[in-house]
């Protein structure tokens, strides 16, 4: 009786976290519309309806396609699934503008051709960031709410602070990527895609196959080159990165330990350069050893550099983490230059 009327306050609570994160939604499209729009029953007419198929789709990428597609490791038909999901909906879209706002509001809208308009595909992908955000922003929600959970659980192990790391993915890199998408859907790219791809493969990875203490290390290095590739398209010409890997032995590790230094590279070395930046990894694995060193470039000094000491906070903090996994089994040092900031990392696979 208790757990049932806990499990009915959860559920209302995250029903009503979810109204309120469509309401204000629909109160954003509005808005940030309302002085273009004379008709102003057209407008919340129009969002009202477009906010409903978000609806829709959205919870049917959430509670269906990646729970039967990306939760099973099948990324390839969880693509193309959603692709297909995006282009009904903006089908379905499409239908009742041609048949219902157009002839309703014949002052507001321009006439199309339907057929032309269903069919062109290159309009289609410049929509994919307008359809996808919602999906994107509460999988983002729901990943980071699940981590709380699981914190809560274990406030009284020693793991507690190791499932901090599992809350690496930075709001900003979600948006930043979508904004890198929309850009390219714009520009009719090919690259599109592939950026969706990698996107829906960190999402998958970090909610679904970081649950352990330990994961393989090569799941470790596919995060690593897909966020790296998410990053080159936002950086371009400004960034030279090279990661070399020699794999040995399929080892564990801690999960997204690695990933850690390498957002630490981009956040204080790569963000702040306005020229080149560089960063330079090498792994090697053997069933005895993991080696890691990440070098990145650092910018020129200023007069102040505010970032200094959260960068010190968090290596400590990263420090500590080591030490709740691998007590003795892990050594990190640091090198700094004034061009170049190290971090050289020596672990012994534990697999407890």
């Amino acid at each position: 009786m208790i757990s049932s009327r806990i499990r009915s306050k959860v559920t209302n609570k995250k029903l009503g976290t979810h109204g309120l994160f469509w309401l204000i939604l629909y109160g954003y499209y509005v808005s940030s519309n309302w002085l273009f729009y004379k008709n102003k029953w057209a407008l919340t007419e129009k969002y009202f309806i477009k906010t409903g198929l978000l609806i829709l789709l959205t919870y049917l990428i959430i509670y269906v396609l990646i729970p039967f597609f990306l939760k099973k490791g099948r990324q390839f038909f969880f693509f193309l699934s959603s692709l297909f999901a995006v282009y009904i909906v903006y089908v379905v879209y499409t239908i009742i503008r041609f048949y219902y706002f157009d002839p309703k509001f014949p002052t507001v809208y321009k006439p199309f051709n339907l057929y032309e308009r269903i069919t062109n595909f290159a309009f289609y992908f410049s929509e994919l960031y307008w359809f996808l955000f919602p999906a994107v922003i509460l999988i983002a929600l729901k990943y980071y709410r699940n981590q709380e959970e699981i914190v809560r659980l274990r406030a009284q192990k020693k793991e507690v602070e190791l499932n901090r790391l599992k809350k690496q993915l930075n709001p900003h890199f979600l948006f930043n990527t979508l904004n890198n998408l929309y850009t390219l859907s714009l520009k009719k790219s090919d690259r599109a895609p592939e950026i969706i791809l990698k996107l829906s493969k960190i999402l998958d990875y970090m909610l679904y196959k970081c649950q352990d203490n330990f994961v393989p290390i090569s799941g470790e290095i596919e995060l690593l080159n897909n966020y790296i590739a998410l990053e080159k398209v936002r950086y371009g010409k400004r960034l030279t990165i090279n990661l070399q890997s020699t794999i040995e032995e399929e080892v564990k590790i801690a999960p997204l330990l690695l990933l850690t230094f390498l957002e630490n590279a981009f956040k204080h070395g790569v963000s702040q350069e306005i020229k080149v930046a560089n960063i330079d990894i090498t792994l090697k694995s053997t069933k005895k050893l993991i080696e890691f060193e990440i070098i990145n470039s650092k910018p020129a000094k200023t007069t102040t550099n505010p970032t200094e000491k959260r960068a010190t906070i968090g290596l400590q903090n990263i420090k500590k983490q080591l030490d709740i996994l691998y007590a003795a089994n892990a050594t990190l040092t640091t090198n700094e230059t004034e061009n170049k900031y190290a971090v050289h990392l020596k672990l012994i696979p534990n697999e407890l």
